[in-house]
């Protein structure tokens, strides 16, 4: 039996056995509901399989003290004023009681595997199992709802109902964006180990440091295109989403879906492979969500330029753009990246030249607003970070 099988058998078992324990100390089953998405119609256009509408629900089952805060997909802004209001003092305490919430007690999550749950999408409701790391990751049909945000219950035995959402999207052909998280839109210098762990572990989100003009630039984008549906991402374990809401919600970056990644023992290996992660989600957007063409967005201080350039070349019809955040040279050596060109180096530099969609690379956000096409940022940035209306070329 290969050791990477015997490090999750041995995983399973360690949660196993500290579940009665928890549950003596008062501990409980909780559901941590993690923001979906799906669509409201068959797709129109001829060119792909029309399918049904669906919505894929995502969501955690784990232990927690009976008194532990929430964790649900709380998104508020940093209040710019004073609270007027008991219940916004509350709120304000809660998500700073959140924040301050350090990493390192993220990783100590004891799953709650196999639990039965039912799950109610619009007028549809699906029973399903907690697989044995405790996910949950449902499609479920034909919901009946329309473009847009929606709750989603999701009722647990033990845990009780709690609600997380979904964004659906609406028929017809539309722009999309699908944007990196480290070093693309939070400066965490991965993949070098002793960063990346202090960035993760030890820093709180309100202190962690932005990538300039990058949420300018999703905001932009968002102007331009009122119904494009966002999708952060990620390499990163869902574990660290409690504190990604934080992070987003303090540096102004727009509410969207989150596609994280489970770390640990797998059935191939001692750890999951990140770029597969990226390539499986990738492959089931084109396919969940046959008419949105896609904006690409990361960095090259790991592997996005070779997973995106594999993208362009399968599915060159469904980008609309590719847009990579070349790292400083300090950056680069501190992530131990090998590109050293703007675009990179071999194989994904070349088929990121020869695509047939926009290729461009800068610095930060406002930069890549300059380049990016003015159709798809709906005017350009200048150099000190405003934002011109007039038609650009490109």
């Amino acid at each position: 039996m290969p050791f990477s099988d015997i490090a999750r058998a041995a995983e399973i078992q360690l949660s196993r056995n500290l579940i009665p324990s928890l549950k003596a100390k008062g501990w409980r089953p909780r559901v941590i509901g993690y923001d979906g998405y799906g669509s409201s119609a068959p797709s129109t256009t001829g060119m792909h399989n029309p399918g049904s509408p669906m919505a894929r629900v995502l969501a955690r089952m784990l232990m927690r003290p009976a008194n532990a805060p929430a964790e649900g997909p709380l998104f508020r802004s940093i209040p710019r004023e004073l609270p007027t209001t008991p219940e916004r003092v509350r709120e304000i305490a809660v998500d700073t009681l959140m924040d301050a919430q350090r990493g390192w007690r993220q990783l100590i999550d004891v799953p709650v595997p196999y639990l039965p749950v039912t799950i109610r999408v619009g007028g549809v409701s699906v029973r399903t199992r907690a697989d044995r790391a405790g996910y949950i990751d449902v499609v479920v049909r034909d919901h009946g709802l329309g473009p847009g945000w929606h709750d989603v219950e999701i009722d647990a035995a033990g845990a009780g109902t709690v609600t997380t959402r979904v964004r659906i999207v609406g028929p017809g052909e539309r722009l999309g964006i699908v944007c990196d998280i480290d070093d693309t839109v939070m400066v965490t210098e991965v993949p070098r180990a002793l960063i990346a762990a202090w960035n993760f572990l030890f820093k709180n989100a309100s202190n962690r440091e932005a990538v300039p003009g990058m949420a300018q630039l999703l905001a932009r984008i968002e102007d331009a295109h009122p119904d494009t549906p966002i999708i952060f991402l990620s390499t990163g374990p869902w574990n660290a989403v409690p504190t990604l809401r934080s992070f987003f919600a303090h540096n102004g970056y727009p509410q969207a879906p989150k596609l994280m990644t489970d770390w640990g023992p797998s059935a191939t290996g001692w750890f999951r492979s990140g770029i597969e992660h990226k390539r499986t989600e990738l492959r089931r957007l084109m396919i969940d969500l046959p008419d949105v063409t896609w904006l690409l967005i990361g960095d090259d201080g790991q592997h996005d330029p070779l997973i995106y350039s594999e993208v362009v070349r399968e599915h060159s019809n469904r980008i609309a753009a590719v847009a990579i955040r070349h790292l400083s040279q300090k950056e680069q050596v501190l992530a131990g990246s090998q590109i050293a060109h703007p675009m990179g180096l071999g194989y994904e530099a070349r088929t990121l030249a020869e695509a047939d969609v926009p290729v461009v690379t800068g610095g930060d956000g406002f930069e890549l607003a300059r380049l990016l096409p003015s159709w798809i940022v709906g005017g350009h940035a200048d150099q000190a970070g405003g934002w011109a209306s007039g038609p650009a070329e490109g």
